[in-house]
């Protein structure tokens, strides 16, 4: 359908221009009799114009009155007066001693309207057609919008939509121009296979491809849809999943999409060629430079030798090296790898040679396309600026970095000669996409927990606020017993420095079973980059917490007073009617080390998060608190998709300069500490109530073996898992007269299989465990449904 369409356009521009062509030729007929030898006119008569000023045509023509002039110049006048598309005849002539132009005015476009367009706005169309109200009509460039209209349906999966112009007479030469639209079916893709691949099922590597098969749900995913310019980015993908697992050697035959007309659907086929498996030989880093020893820069070296070969440690020794040498003075250094295949033993040994380039500084850097984006949000991922030594390396990270913003849909970076032999111009050119983000979800999730239950949140952001770069959120949700709000901002480059700056406002309120909770509260934070994977976050946070007895639990007689019939520890009474409202004043520091390489669906990686909250600024609570997880992701099985997760954290929690600890600011159990459990239903208890008190210390690790559902098809996105998880929470500063018992140190453990579903809403699992190791008083709850993402 799309050649056929295609070849429809070309058949429609060549008619065209023919007719242009039989215009143009019948007044050159007719000049080369009347001008056939250079003339002179005394003046220049315009017949015919009625919108355009006639001092305006006669600028457009290149013969003055009292000069001499030819047929090719009158020639030359004809082609220039066409070409500004005002006109659709022109006609000049030399009568005595006056060269009379005459003009045929185009139509003026009263109304652009469209017709039949439910999936695609008018606002959206109007901003891709050429033609546009109180401008000239053409029929070749109305003709090209037919095709631009058609071409944004297939953007949106819509291949089948059919587009044609009508133009409607309104006199007075004047005229609407009508598109009628017949968007069709959506076009789907049937299936997306694979050709030539053994080390790598074909569902593993579809993981790995933005275009996905169609599902029940690729309506809200918008995965589905056949692109060509997709389908490139599709190769890079795989080249460079390949390149990075050691097939140095991994080649992309062909790809294509072959569409069936009787099903509205796309079959798209890779046919590749793996390769060898390469581990990396010897690593050796040699130098020209003077003064400039490879013994300095060893420890920018990421590639190991013995390790499966990998592009992007060989990347990001190239920056590292890079940025060394330039920090040591040699701006001019040039690092280039030299890779040494050895086909016996399956190694690629790697030498980086450090050379002096040529001396090319930056004379300009130019960026187009960024109708919306400021020009220095762009400018600013660059490590470069004009006057600065060229180097490519940083170049080519800048433009990484530029694709990760998720601002574009396209970025290309390319440099064009300068000035002067040593300068060169750095051009970026980006196509820009909606950052906007319009969320509405409900779900559900078990447990005996403040946020069980059914949920809905609805949110509105932006990521490139104004396009400053800047990102904006405001959410609200609730369920049976909970509701939020937070309002979320954030700078990526505060005071114009790679340091992110943002703030949060929140109201969150739950009701649990014999108490209510309300948090209002405020987070100023920064984000400070150390390296690539590790970052460092600070921040001050501000809460007011405010508690009261539930309904069920309240004296109606005695507010503010539980009734005798409500059971409820001690503990709860003491921090609900004497530490309430209790404010919160406190500062807090972050370790984050993340290399995971897919947050939404991780198969290899580490993510570390170590955090020291301590409070006392002013306010009621004066502690300090210690937390840390990490979670580690490692292929076990290539061949089988199978992933291996290992997960530990640990937390304490101290009262210091005479403070005390509420039975609130204990850690409670929680389904990321140990699955099998209720909400809050381990660790030290209440001796006569039973009700849990939270502890002050835990410990807690899981191990987990993810793995693809046999005879489930991979577009649905669910894996299975079975895993075993440990933890202890333990430990108590609470006074009072009743006894607290479970205070000691005991593990419990549980094992059990999760069902994982990457669903279009985000990550979700069911979890099914049953406890093998308990104590007495734990609560025990073997389903479990919720948000999957552990980190």
């Amino acid at each position: 359908m799309k050649a056929a369409s295609s070849l429809l356009s070309a058949a429609s521009a060549v008619a065209l221009s023919a007719g242009l062509i039989v215009s143009g030729s019948a007044a050159l007929q007719l000049l080369s009799v009347t001008a056939a030898e250079a003339a002179v006119v005394n003046s220049i008569e315009v017949r015919g114009n009625r919108r355009v000023d006639a001092e305006t045509i006669r600028n457009y023509v290149a013969i003055r009155p009292g000069q001499n002039f030819s047929a090719g110049d009158v020639n030359e006048a004809v082609k220039q007066l066409f070409s500004t598309g005002l006109f659709s005849d022109v006609r000049i002539n030399q009568v005595g001693s006056t060269l009379v132009i005459a003009v045929d005015e185009q139509s003026v476009v009263n109304q652009v309207l469209f017709q039949g367009n439910k999936k695609i706005k008018d606002a959206d169309l109007e901003r891709q057609v050429q033609i546009q109200p109180r401008g000239a009509y053409s029929s070749a460039i109305m003709e090209a919008d037919v095709q631009t209209i058609r071409d944004a349906y297939g953007r949106i999966g819509r291949d089948d939509a059919s587009v044609s112009a009508q133009v409607v007479d309104l006199g007075e030469n004047r005229v609407n121009v009508v598109y009628n639209i017949q968007e069709g079916d959506r076009t789907k893709i049937d299936s997306i296979n694979f050709e030539g691949n053994t080390a790598y099922s074909d569902g593993r590597l579809r993981d790995v491809i933005a275009t996905k098969q169609s599902g029940i749900l690729s309506w809200l995913a918008r995965n589905d849809i056949y692109d060509e310019d997709r389908l490139r980015a599709d190769e890079e993908a795989l080249r460079r999943f390949y390149y990075n697992r050691g097939y140095a050697d991994f080649r992309v035959i062909s790809s294509f999409g072959e569409l069936d007309e009787a099903s509205n659907s796309y079959r798209i086929q890779f046919t590749v060629d793996e390769g060898q498996r390469y581990r990396f030989g010897s690593i050796d880093v040699e130098s020209t430079v003077e003064g400039l020893t490879p013994e300095s820069l060893n420890s920018e070296v990421e590639s190991q030798s013995g390790s499966y070969y990998s592009a992007e440690d060989v990347e990001k020794t190239l920056v590292g090296l890079s940025e060394r040498v330039a920090d040591l003075g040699y701006a001019f250094a040039q690092v280039t790898p030299r890779g040494d295949r050895n086909f016996e033993n399956q190694t690629i040994s790697v030498v980086y040679t450090i050379d002096q380039g040529p001396r090319a500084y930056i004379e300009r850097i130019e960026i187009r396309g960024n109708e919306r984006t400021r020009d220095y949000v762009i400018r600013r991922e660059f490590d470069l600026s004009e006057g600065d030594a060229f180097n490519q390396v940083l170049v080519t990270r800048a433009k990484r970095r530029l694709e990760a913003l998720d601002f574009f849909t396209a970025v290309n970076v390319a440099t064009a000669p300068g000035s002067q032999p040593d300068q060169v111009i750095l051009v970026i050119d980006v196509v820009e996409k909606s950052t906007g983000e319009l969320a509405i979800g409900g779900g559900y999730t078990t447990g005996s927990g403040p946020t069980g239950g059914f949920a809905v949140e609805g949110s509105i952001a932006e990521r490139n606020f104004l396009g400053r770069g800047q990102s904006i959120r405001l959410s609200a949700g609730g369920g049976e017993n909970s509701r939020d709000y937070t309002l979320s901002f954030t700078e990526p480059y505060f005071l114009g420095r790679r340091i992110s700056a943002g703030f949060d406002i929140y109201r969150n309120t739950r009701e649990y079973d014999n108490y209510t909770s309300e948090l209002t509260g405020g987070t100023v934070r920064f984000g400070i980059p150390i390296t690539e994977a590790l970052t460092t976050q600070i921040a001050y946070n501000y809460t007011q917490e405010e508690y009261g007895y539930s309904d069920d639990c309240e004296d109606p007689n005695n507010p503010g007073f539980p009734s005798a019939t409500c059971n409820i520890s001690q503990y709860l009474k003491t921090a609900i009617q004497d530490q309430s409202p209790w404010t919160k004043s406190s500062v807090s520091g972050s370790l984050i080390f993340n290399t995971i390489d897919d947050m939404r669906n991780p198969r290899s990686g580490m993510y570390a998060n170590f955090t020291t909250e301590v409070a006392g600024l002013g306010g009621d609570a004066k502690w300090a608190q210690f937390t840390a997880r990490g979670s580690y992701y490692q292929p076990l099985a290539e061949e089988l998709d199978l992933v291996g997760l290992v997960s530990v954290g640990a937390g304490h929690i101290q009262a210091f300069d005479g403070g005390t600890l509420r039975v609130f600011d204990h850690f409670q159990g929680n389904d990321r500490m140990i699955r099998g459990f209720k909400f809050n239903g381990i660790g030290p208890r209440d001796g006569i109530t039973g009700d849990h008190l939270g502890g002050t210390t835990y410990f807690n690790a899981s191990a987990e073996v993810q793995f693809p559902l046999p005879l489930v098809p991979e577009s649905i996105g669910l894996r299975g898992a079975a895993f075993v998880d440990a933890a202890t929470l333990y430990g108590s500063e609470l006074s009072g007269s009743n006894a607290i018992l479970g205070t000691d140190m005991e593990w419990r453990a549980s094992v059990g299989a999760s069902l994982l579903w990457a669903s279009p809403f985000g990550p979700l699992r069911v979890d099914y465990a049953v406890p093998v190791q308990k104590e007495t008083g734990d609560r025990v709850q073997n389903f479990n449904f919720g948000m999957s993402t552990r980190f």
